[in-house]
């Protein structure tokens, strides 16, 4: 995903619209226990608000909305919670392409895929293959994703690079390591949004996430909705994004 423009502000009466909105989907589990209900029953009903989510960045006119759907670490959860996770992952792709691909959404995924289960790897081939050529919404997924492993992969390319002799060590800069991430040609994220009310961002596009500002949402994940969204994207919209820079010349950081 590309940097921003150095130095660049926004200002006025606030910002526009953000073209790339990034949620980490937070709180299933306790969404569940607070009302007695097992854990897959919390990520089944995730499943229903990532559908609202998904729908609701289309009709706002966001660009591009990537989600944080499974991360590299989500592996040493309970065995049969991963498991409930891959069949909830199964049935999205083969329930939902259908009506994201009539909606002319674009999906892309983000992540390591090397030792993912070959059904697993299969579908989200699918998934892409099926809506190459969307011009809609860019719903980017992040699956077996981790933000230290995608930068680390990055420095492996530009290291073969330079062992190949193709690079110098000294011609290495961020613009380059950026081009080799998982998706360099979209942008970085205007607006990150993390729901549950906890406040970090837990390997989570820690590159791109340099300039993004981020909203802490005190919703567990299957009750986020359009007025959550709406109200995040509002609140962003109150922001001032300095990129480094100042808003006014002469004026204080």
């Amino acid at each position: 995903m590309s940097s921003p423009e150095a130095g660049r502000t926004e200002t006025g009466d606030g910002l526009g619209a953000p073209r790339h909105v990034a949620v980490i989907m937070d709180g299933n589990g306790r969404w569940a226990a607070r009302r007695g209900l097992p854990r897959r029953e919390g990520h089944r009903r995730g499943v229903e608000a990532l559908r609202r989510t998904v729908r609701a960045a289309g009709e706002l006119g966001i660009g591009v909305l990537t989600i944080f759907s499974f991360s590299s670490e989500n592996w040493s959860r309970p065995p049969a919670e991963v498991r409930d996770l891959m069949a909830l992952l199964r049935r999205f792709i083969r329930n939902d392409l259908a009506e994201l691909h009539r909606s002319n959404v674009k999906v892309r995924v983000i992540g390591e895929r090397a030792q993912l289960d070959r059904d697993i790897a299969s579908l989200l081939r699918e998934a892409e293959d099926l809506t190459r050529d969307n011009t809609g919404l860019v719903l980017v997924v992040a699956f077996n994703y981790g933000s230290r492993q995608e930068i680390a992969r990055a420095a492996q390319r530009l290291a073969t690079e330079v062992a190949a002799g193709r690079l110098a060590p000294e011609a290495i800069t961020a613009d380059l390591i950026a081009a080799r991430l998982d998706a360099p040609d979209l942008p970085d994220p205007d607006l990150i949004i993390r729901t549950s009310g906890e406040q970090r961002l837990s390997n989570f596009l820690l590159w791109q996430a340099a300039y993004s500002e981020l909203v802490f949402v005190p919703l567990y994940w299957p009750e986020f909705d359009r007025a959550a969204l709406e109200s995040a994207i509002a609140e962003f919209r109150r922001r001032e994004r300095r990129f480094g820079g100042l808003v006014v010349a002469g004026a204080g950081t």
